[in-house]
């Protein structure tokens, strides 16, 4: 029996173009290839990715994971076409929150779904993942690019992020059993609302009346589209040789949840973070949100940043040290407080 099949369907009359995947592939393997480091050679293609932790200089390692994405942010990126670094703000925030477990970025693979795939977008978002990548010392192994018609508004994209860390045995943090009463808490600035309370934000701009195009009141040379997607600092290469020295007994990333939920994750039982809040000025970006939204300042330490990227908790009589190294690799860092009773 013969079939006519003339006038079938094909993936790509669905609204799924493996052409297009193709030639994103194509697109982004020079991308992968400048994040090769030592135990991954970041080629593209295979069904899995390899890497090998003796090559990386490990010993007795812990394999650590990490999950995230860049939440509505991607919202601003969409609506002003300003896609070339949120791939940078994926890779801050699992990278980031390696740290707080004291491991090493290794590995890093991303997940970007779309209704439509437009290759040159897509390029430009895997680019600032692969600059997230260099800066974090990672390597881009993979990851997935999904076209879904039907679960995506047209333009519309969202990503997540996976990153594979290692950490020596006797280096996990957060070291609970050495943290003491008087420890010094040391916060690395931000760069901005980094890439949480995104949704709150969109939500001041309405209220502001001000276009993403107009000039930003906090930002000078600078539209407030611009000034709010500077990316997520990634603090790994200033901050993993303290850990690695053993000079710091824990780090918190601050994300969702602000300089009041994040701090408690990694200090113990009996103790609690007490913030000196007059040894920063707010910045600016934050003081705009905060007047023209009419925000608490419990509201905006619970929600934002507020300044502080990275808290490291510190032995007092260390504290002068990491203060200079952070300096000297070019960090804004300042004593914020200190461990106390709780």
């Amino acid at each position: 029996m013969t079939t006519d099949r003339a006038n079938g369907l094909t993936y790509a009359a669905a609204g799924v173009d493996i052409d297009a995947g193709n030639a994103l592939v194509d697109a982004i393997k020079p991308l992968a290839k400048s994040t090769r480091r030592p135990g991954a050679d970041a080629s593209l293609g295979g069904f899995g990715a390899l890497f090998d932790l003796k090559a990386a200089g490990f010993s007795d390692p812990l394999i650590v994971t990490t999950t995230d994405g860049v939440g509505t942010k991607l919202k601003i990126a969409i609506d002003t076409g300003l896609h070339d670094t949120v791939g940078i703000d994926l890779v801050a925030m699992c990278v980031n929150d390696l740290l707080a477990q004291g491991a090493e970025p290794l590995m890093f693979l991303d997940y970007y779904a779309t209704a439509r795939l437009e290759v040159e977008v897509a390029r430009r978002v895997v680019a600032g993942i692969a600059e997230g990548c260099r800066q974090a010392g990672a390597a881009l192994v993979g990851g997935e690019t999904a076209e879904m018609p039907g679960m995506y508004s047209h333009g519309d994209y969202d990503l997540a992020g996976f990153t594979v860390g290692a950490v020596e045995r006797d280096g996990v943090l957060p070291r609970l059993d050495r943290q003491r009463a008087g420890d010094v808490l040391i916060g690395l600035a931000s760069s901005g609302p980094h890439s949480n309370g995104y949704s709150l934000i969109r939500k001041i701009v309405e209220r502001s009346g001000l276009d993403w195009s107009a000039a930003a009141p906090f930002a000078p040379g600078q539209t407030l589209a611009e000034a709010l997607m500077v990316p997520t600092r990634i603090y790994v290469k200033p901050v993993l040789p303290l850990l690695k020295a053993g000079l710091v007994k824990a780090v918190a990333h601050i994300t969702g949840g602000g300089l009041i939920e994040n701090p408690p994750r990694v200090i113990r039982e009996g103790l609690a973070a007490r913030f000196d809040w007059s040894a920063w000025a707010l910045p600016p970006v934050f003081q705009w949100l905060q007047e023209t939204g009419g925000v608490s300042d419990h509201e905006m330490r619970r929600t934002f940043n507020c300044g502080i990227g990275l808290m490291l908790v510190v032995e007092a009589s260390q504290a002068a040290p990491v203060l200079a190294a952070l300096l000297n690799a070019g960090e804004d860092a300042f004593v914020i407080g200190e461990l106390a009773a709780a």
